[in-house]
């Protein structure tokens, strides 16, 4: 079974604001970093989109896959099953329903186990996903990409 590494971040400049996420995945020798610029989002939509991202990625299913994020609100939500009890109330006042649903879709194709890291602390690749994640969100506004879903929700709650 192949092994992966990833490590997440998302950022939003203001939340909500601009925003973006970056990533990097790791295979035996095989690095690949990814980022992605939003207009209007929220910061916990980077963190639990970059995971999605960074899982829709990988090119072997099943996968054993460790992904270290900075973010409890991802990292607890599978770890403590906070987001299998949602499914069983399909997400009835859940922030991000559409996209723990999208998660739920790739996460059963894989072994996956998240690691919490302390965000802004020294680890290097970390450090890295909040520069790419950062420098995405920065970008000129016309080169965002559009969350669809949460603007046209925003407005409704």
């Amino acid at each position: 079974m192949a092994q992966i590494t990833i490590y997440t971040d998302g950022s939003a400049k203001g939340n909500p604001g601009p925003g973006g996420y970056g990533i990097v995945l790791q295979s035996g020798p095989h690095k690949k970093e990814v980022s992605e610029g939003f207009r209007h989002t929220t910061n916990n939509r980077m963190e639990l989109l970059s995971v999605i991202v960074a899982l829709e990625m990988l090119k072997v299913s099943p996968s054993e896959v460790v992904v270290y994020t900075d973010s409890k609100y991802v990292a607890d939500a599978v770890e403590k099953g906070w987001v299998f009890n949602w499914v069983k109330t399909n997400f009835k006042n859940k922030k991000n329903s559409d996209l723990w649903k999208r998660f739920l879709k790739i996460y059963k194709n894989h072994q996956v186990k998240f690691q919490w890291v302390k965000g802004h602390a020294g680890n290097p690749l970390n450090e890295r996903c909040d520069r790419l994640a950062f420098g995405a969100a920065s970008q000129d506004q016309s080169k965002l990409s559009v969350d669809a879903w949460f603007e046209e929700n925003q407005a409704t709650g």
